[in-house]
């Protein structure tokens, strides 16, 4: 079983050498598809999270109001307003295309982020159901997304996929009730889902759990601070940068648990009951070349 710990950040982050030129999205390039009527801030906090971890860029789709508002927040931002208040089969094409497209101007570092923020209603659970189910990138299944797959889980068989969830999404995704569960137990069961899905599984808990159904991983770091919400968003949006770098997916989720947790440390070490997910994002730089 593996300990996840500071060295996984010397093997992904290691100094770019000097004299050498990058074309831009040589470190990945990120769609995040969320929001929805009511929340802007998810898909915003975890682009903020993507940009902290170093990806190259983060374009978000979102419909019209979210897009605007998240638009507002930074020049850093990029933003795509579909039509309507809520993500709707309407919009599938639209999705699909530009996933295409990211892959073909990022020569293949593209990676997708997708939930945060979306709700719950039918047509928007369709609509995620309908574009999990054709696209083939690799993705972070996340929030609202993971409810999208209770129609049929295995849809994502042999994707290169990984899901993001707490015991109660979990829950969702499996029918599996581990929230009482020892952590012991909680090991084998996330273990076993994520072979027989043939995905990557990381359980957000204490300490957590990511399993690709060979192999598990433990990450301990963390603080009881980060209760706060959005500290969910930052850690999708940290996976969906590293899955974007071409990162194994159970790679990608054991760093990301990592700096999400530390920097959530870090955080707490100054802001106790005050921290804010924007705190843990200021912290990411400090932590990706501790």
């Amino acid at each position: 079983m593996i300990q996840v710990d500071q060295r996984i950040l010397k093997k992904l982050f290691p100094l770019r050498p000097e004299g050498v030129y990058f074309p831009k999205y040589s470190f990945g390039f990120l769609l995040v598809i969320g929001g929805g009527e009511f929340y802007s801030g998810p898909p915003a906090l975890s682009t903020m999270a993507a940009l902290a971890s170093g990806v190259d860029g983060v374009e978000v789709i979102a419909p019209k109001r979210a897009a605007d508002l998240i638009a507002s927040f930074s020049p850093n931002f990029i933003t795509f307003p579909l039509e309507g208040i809520r993500l709707e089969k309407k919009h599938l094409s639209t999705l699909l295309t530009f996933t295409q497209s990211a892959q073909e101007v990022s020569k293949g570092n593209a990676a997708v982020l997708i939930g945060g923020g979306m709700g719950r209603s039918e047509e928007t659970k369709e609509a995620i159901f309908e574009y999990l189910s054709q696209a083939n990138v690799p993705t972070v299944i996340d929030a609202s997304a993971i409810f999208a797959l209770e129609k049929d889980p295995e849809i994502i068989k042999d994707k290169p996929f990984l899901i993001t969830s707490n015991s109660f999404e979990f829950f969702t995704l499996t029918k599996k009730e581990i929230r009482n569960l020892s952590h012991e137990e909680k090991i084998e069961i996330v273990q076993q889902e994520a072979a027989r899905l043939k995905t990557t599984i990381l359980l957000k808990d204490k300490p957590d759990i990511i399993s690709n159904g060979r192999e598990v991983a433990l990450n301990k770091a963390g603080s009881p601070y980060m209760s706060v919400g959005g500290t969910g968003d930052t850690l999708a949006g940290i996976c969906g940068a590293l899955l974007a770098r071409r990162i194994d997916p159970f790679e990608a989720a054991q760093a990301a648990a990592f700096i999400n947790g530390k920097a959530g440390e870090l955080a707490a070490e100054e802001l106790k009951e005050s921290l804010l997910p924007t705190d843990l994002i200021n912290k990411i730089p400090k932590v990706l070349h501790l």
